[in-house]
């Protein structure tokens, strides 16, 4: 079998004026699918362009990008949003909520974009709230949640439309070591239901967690995989 990721010499080069500043120098690197992996690496090393660059957040200089199949370095943008929104969900550091909305409505909003009924959506984002423990929070707004909840919602969000891949960067970096686990457990709960998990962080405990390391240092693979 294929793997579900499979990146080809993959580099990223940022213009700052008349400077070249590369952030990523030739990534290869494959994911399979159902699989649990940490990427981790110093500030500045490459690991959130990387992150970016697999999420369609953002396109490589140069490289191949295939995923589940499709070359995604060759889409165009409105084909890149339609795989963001289809296969990828995304869990971030700072959780990314609209404060304005409580949490069940912050997690239809994916499902309000990929053009589900409003009855068909508010069922699905409260079948997921729950799945997370935050069933009985669903008229709350963010700003009445711990950080711990917080990241919940923002799971809940990631996984509303059953994605394929969920990219975490940093997931736990706002979050005491308790809610951290938690969190950590979560994602450990999603890959057995054949979710593929890639978690961006610096935190060797955290990374610990996952099957597969991967350690990205000057916009390189170094060392290999660690299993």
């Amino acid at each position: 079998m294929k793997p579900l990721i499979r990146l080809k010499n993959i580099t990223k080069q940022y213009k700052m004026g008349k400077i070249i500043v590369p952030a990523l120098n030739g990534i290869d690197l494959d994911i399979e699918r159902g699989e649990f992996l940490a990427i981790m690496g110093p500030s500045g090393s490459g690991k959130s362009t990387l992150m970016h660059i697999m999420g369609c957040l953002d396109t490589a200089t140069s490289g191949q990008y295939i995923l589940n199949r499709e070359t995604v370095s060759a889409m165009k943008k409105s084909k890149l949003a339609a795989i963001r929104n289809r296969q990828i969900g995304f869990v971030f550091q700072t959780f990314n909520l609209m404060p304005h909305l409580n949490i069940l409505k912050n997690v239809e909003l994916p499902l309000m974009y990929a053009g589900m009924s409003s009855r068909q959506r508010k069922k699905r984002a409260q079948a997921v709230l729950i799945e997370v423990g935050l069933g009985d929070r669903l008229r709350h707004k963010p700003s009445e949640l711990s950080g711990g909840q917080r990241q919940r919602v923002a799971i809940a969000r990631a996984i509303v439309n059953n994605p394929t891949i969920i990219l975490a960067d940093e997931p736990t970096g706002n979050l005491d070591s308790t809610s951290g686990g938690d969190i950590l457990t979560i994602f450990s709960q999603l890959q057995a239901q054949n979710h593929t998990i890639i978690i961006v962080t610096h935190d060797q405990a955290v990374a610990s967690r996952a099957q597969r390391i991967v350690k990205i240092v000057d916009g390189l693979i170094a060392n290999g995989d660690i299993a």
